[in-house]
């Protein structure tokens, strides 16, 4: 099984690389990938030079173009179509069906993978992005079970990437708009589902106030971990109650199942991050190395769930749809 693993920045890409990674996922400092946020992301030089890195260390290279593209503005998402493919990557992972034409019919020597923004979750919408723009894979919603997934990989021709850690979207895939009406931007269309110029932390009395484009999103008491405010993930009072309505602030931990997924045909193991540093990043993909790799040898996953515990987005850990039980 591959391992996929974030890389936000040239310095978090070759700590990856070095800490195991079989491919890294990247993208443009521009409005085309889904972590679009200062500090973040590639030049085009950047981009050649980890391409090169990579793959001198065996490891791949994936650009994620993975927004969609506003009316009228097409090509800067095609631009970085081209500049990834001139620059070497391996691969691109794209959802907006313009862009997977223009790689299509422009970068034919270039693999496309379907990105999770897409959330193509059925044979029949996955048959129709193999056959219209010859997709390689696709990256699953995080929605679904293993039983499900291996259904799916039954009835597909495609490879499957999933998801294994990081933080969680309580949206379907590739579906949401929430923080626009908050901050007038979503993660589909900009990149970011909360834009860092909109996010204050406040000191009061007793508590420290987690602010999005004004809004309190959520307080902490002193010394309770301070978490990222996302909307889907904030307090709201309801009924009387204040509680955390769409979503708790738990991060995905599946490094339990790495062998149900793979009896179930998964190609490719996600983690998600690449607004995480290198800390983050060298730990994760370590102990996921270790992981799989044991795994492989037709052994147990180590404990990974008490190792990554202080990596975990609230410090609490979920299995996520993976295990549900309800269909």
């Amino acid at each position: 099984m591959e391992l996929v693993c974030p890389a936000g920045t040239p310095a978090t890409l070759r700590a990856a690389v070095q800490a195991g990674a079989d491919a890294v996922y990247c993208g443009f400092r521009d409005e085309t990938n889904a972590r679009n946020f200062p500090g973040l992301n590639f030049s085009g030089e950047e981009l050649v030079e980890g391409v090169r890195f990579a793959n001198d260390h065996g490891s791949k290279v994936l650009v994620a173009i993975n927004t969609f593209a506003r009316v009228n503005d097409v090509d800067l998402w095609k631009k970085a179509a081209d500049t990834a493919a001139e620059c070497g990557a391996n691969a691109i992972i794209a959802a907006d069906i313009a862009v997977l034409d223009h790689v299509a019919k422009n970068h034919k020597q270039v693999r496309l993978h379907l990105s999770v923004q897409a959330a193509a979750a059925t044979p029949e919408a996955i048959g129709f992005y193999a056959t219209s723009f010859g997709i390689r894979r696709v990256v699953l919603p995080r929605v679904l079970s293993v039983q499900e997934i291996a259904a799916l990989n039954r009835a597909i021709e495609v490879e499957t990437e999933a998801f294994v850690f990081g933080g969680l979207c309580v949206m379907i895939e590739g579906r949401c708009y929430l923080s626009s009406y908050a901050t007038g931007k979503s993660p589909n269309l900009n990149g970011v589902c909360s834009p860092p110029e909109m996010v204050s932390y406040d000191d009061e009395p007793n508590s420290t106030a987690a602010r999005l484009s004004g809004f309190t999103i959520d307080r902490y008491e002193p010394g309770e971990p301070v978490g990222y405010p996302t909307l889907c993930k904030g307090k709201f009072k309801a009924g009387g109650k204040t509680s955390y309505l769409f979503e708790d602030p738990v991060s995905l931990n599946a490094g339990g199942m790495i062998a149900g997924l793979k009896a179930a045909g998964v190609t490719a193991l996600k983690i998600e991050g690449r607004q995480r540093g290198k800390g983050y990043v060298t730990e994760v993909v370590r102990a996921f190395r270790k992981a799989v790799d044991a795994v492989e040898q037709g052994g147990d996953a180590i404990e990974i769930d008490r190792i990554l515990a202080g990596q975990s987005e609230g410090s609490r850990q979920t299995a996520g749809a993976y295990s549900k039980k309800w269909r």
